[in-house]
């Protein structure tokens, strides 16, 4: 049995929900896509990129994963301050494990912990509100929000 859904999001466009109960611990997906270099993918996103959707998930030894370039349902995990899932680097990869027991129809989510070039650039701030409206909400996808 399949254990998540791609589907409509009360938080933000499309999300991942649990078709199955998920223990905690579990890894549920892989974030896959091109590997490619912050530079490149930028570009493209740049040129290419949907509004409102960034499927750029960095790694460690600053390359990125592309999830629009060979990507699958795991670019359309969504951002929560108290996320239910976090992500853990192995080398190339990056996989999706439950914090704690998930239950049949709710969305998984993960603390997207942004960073921008500009912290103090108020519009480029804006662009990252968040909407998950947990009750100790930080109003921002981005990591260091004062």
């Amino acid at each position: 049995m399949r254990r998540v859904i791609v589907r409509r999001s009360p938080v933000h466009g499309k999300g991942i929900f649990a078709m199955r109960s998920l223990a905690a611990g579990e890894c549920v997906l892989e974030y896959r896509g091109e590997i490619t270099t912050w530079r490149n993918a930028l570009r493209r996103h740049r040129r290419e990129g949907v509004a409102g959707h960034t499927f750029l998930f960095g790694l460690s030894d600053g390359r990125v994963i592309d999830g629009s370039r060979g990507g699958n349902s795991a670019r359309w995990l969504n951002h929560a301050c108290t996320p239910n899932c976090e992500t853990i680097e192995d080398g190339e990869r990056i996989f999706i494990h439950t914090l704690r027991p998930i239950h049949v129809g709710e969305e998984l989510f993960i603390d997207y912990l942004l960073a921008i070039d500009d912290p103090e650039d108020e519009e480029a701030r804006a662009q990252y509100a968040c909407a998950c409206a947990a009750p100790d909400c930080r109003q921002s996808m981005l990591a260091n929000v004062t």
